[in-house]
C-alpha cells in the first residue's frame, strides 16, 4: 500500500492547494473596490531660498519651504483586507531644465485600527524640497497631491491618487530669514 510518507505528502499538497484557493477567494472579494477619497490641501506659508547644496560641488540650488494644512477622511478605504495605508504628499512642477519634477515632501503610515481621519494644521514638510537648479523662485504652477499605497493582506498593491489637489506659486524673491 502507501507509506506514511506518501500519505503525509498528499495531505500537505492538498492543504496548500486549499489555502491557495482560499487566499485567491479572499483577494477577489476586494479586488475591484474603489480606493478613492477626497482631500483638501492648503498652503499657509510659502518661501524659497537659494542655498548651497553641499552634496553637489557647492553650487547654489533653490530650496522650497512651506507650511500646509491637510484634511482627508481615509476611513472608508479600510476593509478586512487592508493592513495599512502608506500616504505621501508630492509636489509637481515644471522648470526649463525638466518637463516634470516630482518631490515627496511628507509621508505617513496609517495602520488598521489607527485614526484615519486626517485633519492636520500647520504641517511642516518632512523632507527637504530641493530643486536641481533655480527652478523654484517665481514658479507659478506647483501642485500638491496626496497619494497612497494600499497594503493588503492578500492581492495587488494599488497606488491611488486623491481627487483633490492644490496649486500654489513660489515668491519671485528669495527669502533671507531663518525658517
Amino acid at each position: 500500500m502507501h507509506s506514511a510518507f506518501t500519505r503525509s505528502h498528499a495531505l500537505a499538497a492538498y492543504t496548500v492547494s486549499v489555502l491557495a484557493g482560499l487566499t485567491f477567494a479572499c483577494f477577489v472579494t476586494t479586488a475591484f473596490r474603489d480606493y478613492n477619497a477626497d482631500t483638501t490641501i492648503n498652503t499657509v506659508t510659502v518661501l524659497v531660498r537659494n542655498v548651497p547644496d553641499y552634496s553637489a560641488l557647492r553650487e547654489k540650488n533653490d530650496m522650497g519651504f512651506m507650511i500646509f494644512d491637510l484634511k482627508a477622511d481615509l476611513r472608508p478605504l479600510f476593509n478586512w483586507n487592508v493592513k495599512q495605508l502608506f500616504i505621501y504628499l508630492t509636489a509637481e512642477y515644471e522648470t526649463p531644465n525638466n518637463k516634470l519634477n516630482q518631490v515627496v515632501i511628507w509621508d505617513k503610515i496609517i495602520q488598521r485600527g489607527e485614526n484615519a481621519l486626517l485633519d492636520h494644521k500647520n504641517i511642516r514638510p518632512k523632507y527637504y524640497f530641493w530643486d536641481d537648479g533655480n527652478g523654484l523662485r517665481g514658479n507659478k504652477n506647483v501642485t500638491l497631491t496626496l497619494s497612497w499605497n494600499v497594503i493588503p493582506n492578500a492581492g495587488h498593491l494599488p497606488n491611488v491618487v486623491s481627487t483633490g489637489s492644490h496649486q500654489f506659486s513660489f515668491p519671485d524673491e528669495y527669502t533671507t530669514t531663518k525658517m
